[in-house]
């Protein structure tokens, strides 16, 4: 097995190998105002019920769209948005429709008043399930309470945020260590 020379690292830069999941796009509705924006700081939190937590910036429009409609879609767009998707996270939507502007169609949701983006791959209905780090940290606790997923292709290529300007493209699928897991020890 490799051992590994290192050097020491900026302690702030650390999320650039720790930030696994894929980009996402949240959608929000609150009083006829809809917007989207682009988000990787989420994280799994509990399977069942499947609970997501998501942090949000105080200072981003969605912040207080979701804080008082207590729900979202979170959306998980492909590589072929990419672009879409940081021009998403470069735009407010104080002065902007994102829906017109990127050319994203809004889909109506089942659980939720706020929209799906019909143009992403999956959709998770979302409704707030616990605000008690809203406050102290910007994070919302989310409960899945629908999911819509495409059935081809089954591996979509996800876009990844390394920080710093740098993205990843989702990599090679394997089952090769699938022998090895235990599920129940996650």
């Amino acid at each position: 097995m490799p051992t590994f020379r290192k050097a020491d690292f900026p302690v702030s830069n650390v999320r650039r190998f720790l930030e696994p999941g894929p980009v996402v796009l949240v959608s929000s509705a609150h009083k006829g105002q809809t917007n989207i924006m682009t988000m990787a700081w989420h994280m799994m939190m509990e399977f069942q019920p499947a609970l997501i937590g998501c942090c949000i910036s105080s200072a981003n429009h969605s912040f207080e769209l979701i804080r008082k409609s207590r729900q979202c879609v979170i959306n998980l767009p492909t590589v072929d948005l990419a672009d879409k998707v940081v021009r998403i996270g470069n735009s407010s939507g104080r002065d902007i429709d994102k829906f017109t502007a990127f050319g994203l169609t809004a889909a109506p949701a089942k659980m939720v008043a706020a929209p799906l983006i019909a143009e992403c791959y999956a959709n998770f209905e979302c409704r707030l399930a616990d605000t008690s780090w809203v406050t102290k940290y910007n994070v919302f606790v989310f409960e899945v309470v629908k999911a819509h997923v495409a059935t081809r292709p089954k591996t979509p290529k996800t876009i990844h945020y390394r920080g710093d300007g740098e993205f990843m493209i989702s990599g090679e699928e394997t089952r090769k260590f699938g022998k090895l897991l235990r599920p129940e020890m996650l």
